[in-house]
């Protein structure tokens, strides 16, 4: 009864001025009766101060309660779903803070060309397979498609180019997108439908590659130069083939813990099948909308709440796009790739997608709006350009919370950190690729050196900048515990520690897909911990990852996500629930 006068007591002087005497007779309070209490098992709140709990209890999906489990037991009768964890672990719902939801959903239209562990593909030989056999059930005339092929893993080494593709088929076009989603390729038959020939100038921020020795197209298209493929593909410009495809792509995230995901770059043409969504109640899990710039006014002023949810769809901000891939090598780096790809020169360093121009306009413009800002800055040399953009643009604008989010930010060094930290900005890391091209980036893409300072965790840890970790699905499966497992490890494909000293703890790391995560949304007062008033947005894991071997962390199972207290996913075997007549 003391923890329940205390609540009580604590809720009530919240609510009374500090200058003035509280002369008002206290009311008795009215029962307050849990819908939900999780128990038996650790429950880890990511709050520093109360760090673990025995008990934690919700009710119209927010938590009412956390503490001992003789207290809670008092807020609770035959209506209350008792929900033994058995010895499993409970933490905040994971926040996804970056992916693309809908981009996920298109990709599902694709045949799957990864390499393992994501997919079959070990050579062109197996690439150009898995393509015919995704042919045999497409009509003469229709889109032949393929996802995330990665030229790194492939034995050949090189991309597939137009030659190669035309052995699935002359008569269909046939495209296939790079893993990170800034090239693709396309076979003759592609080509000749979007016009792209030996006439075809390189488009600004993109690059048409061409057979050596001459100007004509060999299929590979980078960064601005594929959008004139994919916007002619109709599984992309479809809304009726998109839906069905957009939800399961949302089971795909719940099924990892992830109560709230991004829709990074999101697009004007993509933006209504979002609403359609929202609009039918079809969204499980909140989903936060970053329209590219150069359709932000389009999307931005279409009258969707911008900072607030309706019907789990808000719209966040806006997405900028300063540069291209490191695993792709169309990221814009301060010193030359390592190796260069195929046809560049020893000083090749990548190129921006903008002008710096037309960046300090952009971010100048979504300043004075207010709206928050996403950057994609993958080399160095774009970070550097992002910074001085903002730089600028705090001289003019003056000083406010804008929580300007550079997104993978996978080359930064110390003394951008130290910039980042001065302008109150946020690095989100893409730590993933430790693990999925650890090995490429130090021995071909940054070399030994600026590859063992990928994503430098602990560095900006050391400077007390709260950081984010994400996946960048569907570069990467939407897999939280695996990417908590490279934030700790840092290991590669071959085994080899990539930059030890950059490693962090499994609390950071933990913290950089929860509390902080919810900090880079502006929502920390209200996700990111489990705290009486927060949202109950829950994930249980198979495993405590504070006392899991941290080399396995990769190997715990997500066992159920609740969100806003409501069961969305539980695996077959989860969690028991009984009433509370029945509970010891």
């Amino acid at each position: 009864m003391r923890f329940l006068a205390v609540l009580f007591l604590s809720a009530f002087l919240a609510a009374c001025s500090n200058d003035e005497p509280v002369s008002v007779p206290v009311p008795a309070p009215a029962k307050l009766i849990a819908d939900q209490l999780f128990f038996n098992g650790p429950i880890i709140t990511i709050n520093d101060a109360q760090p673990q709990v025995e008990a934690l209890a919700t009710k119209d999906g927010k938590i009412i309660a956390t503490g001992d489990l003789e207290a809670l037991q008092l807020l609770t009768n035959t209506t209350t779903q008792q929900v033994d964890l058995a010895g499993k672990t409970l933490l905040p719902g994971f926040i996804d803070a970056h992916g693309h939801l809908a981009l996920a959903a298109m990709n599902l239209a694709f045949a799957n060309v990864a390499s393992p562990p994501v997919g079959p593909v070990n050579n062109i030989d197996d690439l150009l397979s898995e393509l015919t056999k995704s042919a045999a059930s497409i009509a003469p005339g229709e889109w032949i498609l393929g996802r995330s092929y990665d030229d790194s893993l492939l034995a050949e080494q090189r991309h597939p180019t137009k030659a190669d593709l035309d052995k699935v088929s002359t008569e269909n076009p046939v495209y296939i997108w790079h893993v990170s989603a800034h090239l693709g390729v396309c076979n003759t038959k592609c080509l000749q439908m979007i016009g792209v020939d030996e006439n075809t100038a390189n488009p600004p921020g993109g690059v048409f590659q061409r057979i050596e020795g001459s100007n004509e197209p060999n299929g590979v298209m980078e960064e601005h130069a594929m959008y004139a493929a994919l916007m002619a593909i109709p599984a992309v410009t479809d809304p009726s083939k998109q839906m069905p495809l957009l939800l399961q792509a949302q089971e795909w995230f719940i099924q990892h813990g992830i109560t709230t995901v991004q829709d990074g770059a999101t697009s004007a043409i993509g933006f209504p099948l979002m609403q359609a969504a929202a609009n039918n109640d079809l969204f499980k899990i909140d989903v936060v909308a970053f329209p590219v710039w150069r359709d932000a006014e389009q999307v931005m002023n279409s009258g969707w709440p911008i900072g607030s949810y309706q019907n789990r769809l808000k719209l966040g901000g806006v997405k900028l796009v300063l540069d291209g891939s490191p695993q792709g090598k169309t990221a814009w780096l301060s010193h030359p790739y390592h190796i260069p790809p195929a046809g560049k020169a020893a000083d090749y360093a990548g190129y921006p997608s903008m002008q710096d121009e037309e960046l300090e306009q952009e971010l100048n413009k979504f300043y004075r709006k207010g709206w928050p800002v996403l950057a994609h800055t993958n080399g160095d040399a774009a970070i550097d350009q992002l910074l001085n953009a903002v730089d600028k643009a705090r001289k003019d604008q003056g000083k406010a919370d804008r929580r300007t989010v550079l997104i993978h930010a996978q080359t930064m060094r110390e003394d951008q950190i130290d910039r980042t930290a001065e302008f109150d900005m946020i690095p989100s890391y893409f730590v993933s690729h430790t693990f999925y091209w650890g090995d490429w980036h130090r021995d071909s893409v940054l070399g030994p050196e600026r590859g063992a300072n990928i994503s430098p965790l602990r560095s900006t840890q050391l400077r007390n900048i709260p950081f984010t970790i994400h996946n960048d699905t569907p570069v990467v499966p939407p897999n939280m515990t695996r990417l908590l497992w490279t934030a700790v490890n840092r290991i590669t494909r071959s085994g080899k520690v990539l930059g030890p000293e950059q490693r962090v703890d499994v609390m950071t790391a933990l913290k950089a897909i929860t509390i902080n995560a919810a900090y880079q949304y502006f929502e920390e007062d209200s996700k990111g911990s489990l705290e009486v008033g927060k949202r109950a947005d829950l994930v249980i894991l198979s495993e405590n990852p504070l006392t899991y071997p941290a080399e396995k962390l990769d190997k715990i199972e997500v066992v159920a996500t609740y969100k806003d207290g409501v069961s969305v996913y539980e695996k077959s075997v989860a969690v028991s629930h009984r009433p509370a007549e029945e509970a010891e």
